[in-house]
């Protein structure tokens, strides 16, 4: 492990934070417009501040920039932006254990907004069946 000096080896600079853009996790995107997970796991349009919104809630420190996708052809301030968020402390050690990766952030935001409330609401209540609420939350960690 030879020592590479980096212009930061310090992973709580925002040099080093892991950059989510929301086409990522978009489910109206193909992989070469930029999708990152599959897009039964995608969410239809998500935007920063969704993102934003989900990751701030788990406790992450989160930070928004106004960059663009390289890939993003659409200028509408909706698809703006890019949100960067720390993973690891200054030792090196993850911020929180269920987020070592970006993969495993993209999937958690993918999941979380459309519990948010502004999607909920928009939705007109069609999607109450499958969300069990608060309790239900345990039982679907069987996928590992």
């Amino acid at each position: 492990n030879s020592n590479m000096a980096h212009l930061t080896e310090n992973p709580a600079d925002k040099e080093r934070f892991i950059c989510i853009y929301p086409v990522y996790i978009n489910s109206k995107k193909t992989l070469a417009e930029g999708r990152r997970i599959p897009s039964e796991k995608a969410v239809e349009n998500p935007s920063c501040s969704e993102i934003r919104d989900v990751l701030t809630a788990a406790g992450l420190n989160v930070l928004v920039e106004n960059k663009m996708h390289p890939r993003e052809w659409n200028r509408d301030v909706q698809f703006r932006g890019r949100v960067r968020v720390q993973l690891k402390q200054t030792d090196g050690s993850f911020c929180l254990d269920k987020f070592s990766s970006r993969k495993d952030v993209m999937f958690y935001v993918a999941e979380m907004i459309p519990k948010l409330k502004t999607r909920t609401q928009k939705s007109g209540g069609g999607d109450i069946n499958s969300q069990q609420g608060e309790g239900g939350k345990k039982s679907r960690k069987k996928k590992k």
